[in-house]
């Protein structure tokens, strides 16, 4: 596929172009900056302000999809659909976030008690995000949200998914490497099984 990997730059978008890449997809990396980024085969970068419609708009044409990687804090929903719709591309995958994710029922994990107050500005914009597409009524759309621990670590290939429910381990851990969170959203999107859905990934 030809795909459009938005925040290519940052920790979770370098490991999904990677993965991407190995599995022989075409990829348009853009950030506002890509100098970090290296040169690789079927790799292609560009530079846009991705809540500028006018700027991405352009690039994302011609694609198969989509992929945000972006910060919610410094991102929005509304120009991105914007920019994703007026450009054609027919499906957008969102890296989500774990703080929308229900640990008792009706109760998120942002709402629990202790959530930490560090993670709340960046949190309480997932969220938003996420009722943004909820809301969406043309767009085909996947918010995968990670497990509450998100870090770089080892890529294994094993791992479970979920939909709305935080995922823990039989120790009560909730955690998934970047580098496996990348494997479930490429393969999400060679193989789609939660259009216009969030679903979720952890071990």
């Amino acid at each position: 596929m030809h795909v459009a990997l938005i925040g290519v730059s940052g920790r979770v978008g370098s490991r999904l172009l990677t993965e991407l890449l190995d599995r022989g997809h075409r990829v348009t990396g853009i950030a506002r900056d890509t100098r970090a980024v290296a040169a690789r085969p079927q790799l292609q970068l560009k530079h846009a302000d991705a809540n500028q419609p006018t700027q991405l708009a352009p690039l994302l044409a011609g694609h198969d999809a989509a992929i945000s990687a972006m910060k919610f804090a410094t991102s929005d929903a509304a120009p991105l659909l914007a920019a994703v719709k007026q450009a054609g591309v027919p499906r957008l995958l969102v890296v989500g976030g774990a703080a929308s994710l229900e640990v008792a029922p009706g109760q998120a994990l942002f709402d629990a008690p202790g959530f930490p107050e560090a993670y709340k500005t960046e949190a309480a914009a997932g969220r938003r995000f996420l009722d943004a597409l909820r809301a969406e009524q043309a767009l085909d759309w996947t918010f995968l949200s990670p497990s509450a621990e998100f870090e770089p670590g080892q890529r294994t290939g094993r791992f479970r998914l979920g939909d709305d429910q935080l995922l823990t381990d039989a120790h009560g851990r909730s955690w998934i490497s970047m580098e496996d969170y990348a494997i479930a959203m490429v393969d999400e999107l060679e193989t789609p099984k939660h259009a216009r859905r969030r679903f979720t990934v952890g071990y």
